[in-house]
Order: structure tokens, then C-alpha cells, then sequence
């Protein structure tokens, strides 16, 4: 069975993972688990998590890791980097949303990666961020194994994570996210009730 982890900080913005979790969750192919800093942690909304890994049990052959954006991004930690390093060169699928791309352009991880993010000025003080010219003001950006997004695409964000991993044909992965981002009756009026 394949394996997303999703990694979420204390203060995780819990609506940027909900669609791609529940629409891996449901297909017999994958299983989705939670990986943090510590044992539990409590996203803007309230939502408390008990998480199924600490960072440095992430099981190494995981096909993909989900980088969860929210509001401590700023944490400093050498087995998050080391990670999120090895599966970018080691060309292993990786998305990180909202907060996770200012860590992303903190750590220097962006680098030969075209990207997004919530706003570029940002990270003006980033040292390690090399490659303004590749950023783009865009919902979200895939290349190769990385997809990024800002913190308001979290439709965007799980329609290209579900292409890079080629969760099914590039057209109905459009036709499924259709569904949620115009709603049932116009999905309807596209292609007929999917429910019946």
C-alpha cells in the first residue's frame, strides 16, 4: 500500500491538506498518515491531531510527503531539513502549501525548482532563497517532484499533487476537482449527477 505522510506543526492551517487527505484516504492504493514535532498538535481552527509519526520515524519509502502550511514555519530543525532535502534530490513526490514554502525558501530548499508561495517579498531576509526568477504568481506550481502553493489553493494545490503522483487519468483528476470547486448543480449541468 502506498503511504502519504502529512506533516503538521502546532497551528496547522487545517483546511490545506482536507481534499487531497480524504481523496487518497479513500482509494484502496494508499493509506494517509500524520507526522509533527511532538505527539498531538492543534491547528488555527481547533482541531487537535494525535499524530502517527514524529518527524525522524517517517518511514523512508514513503511516496509522498505533504508539507501542511500554517503558523510555526519558523521552526529550526535538522531532521525536518535533512528529509525534505533527500527527497527532493532523490526525485521523491514532496508538497508543501502556505507556511511550508517560506520554509522551503528559508532552508534554500527551492533551489532549481520553479515555485510559488504566498508572497515573494516575504522572504526578502532568506539568505539560502537563490532563485527569485523562478517564482511565479501563480495558485500553485508543479516541477517535477515539488508542487507549492499559497495558503488560498487548497484545491489547486491537491489537484496538482494528485497529477504528479498520477492518483488517476489527468482528465478526471480535473473533472473530480471540478465537482468541488463549482459545486454539485453546475457539476450537474457539466456532467450529470455523479452520485446516481
Amino acid at each position: 500500500m502506498k503511504q502519504a505522510v502529512f506533516v503538521m506543526l502546532d497551528e496547522y492551517s487545517d483546511w490545506e491538506g482536507v481534499y487531497l487527505s480524504s481523496m487518497l484516504n479513500q482509494n484502496k492504493d494508499w493509506e494517509v498518515k500524520t507526522a509533527s514535532t511532538q505527539q498531538e498538535v492543534v491547528s488555527i481552527g481547533d482541531f487537535k491531531t494525535a499524530v502517527d509519526y514524529y518527524l525522524e520515524q517517517i518511514p523512508a519509502d514513503c511516496q509522498l510527503l505533504i508539507l501542511i502550511g500554517g503558523n510555526s514555519w519558523q521552526i529550526k530543525n535538522s531532521v525536518l531539513k535533512q528529509l525534505i532535502q533527500e527527497r527532493l534530490t532523490n526525485h521523491k513526490f514532496v508538497g508543501a502549501i502556505c507556511g511550508a514554502v517560506d520554509y522551503l525558501a528559508k532552508e534554500g530548499l527551492l533551489t532549481n525548482f520553479k515555485h510559488t508561495g504566498n508572497a515573494q517579498y516575504l522572504w526578502k531576509g532568506f539568505d539560502q532563497y537563490q532563485n527569485e526568477s523562478d517564482f511565479f504568481d501563480e495558485q500553485t506550481i508543479r516541477d517535477r517532484n515539488l508542487v507549492t502553493a499559497n495558503g488560498t489553493a487548497a484545491l489547486e494545490f491537491t489537484q496538482q499533487v494528485l497529477k504528479m503522483i498520477k492518483f488517476k487519468k489527468s482528465d478526471q483528476i480535473d473533472k473530480d476537482m471540478y465537482l468541488y470547486k463549482y459545486g454539485f448543480y453546475q457539476y450537474c449541468k457539466k456532467y450529470g449527477n455523479p452520485f446516481s
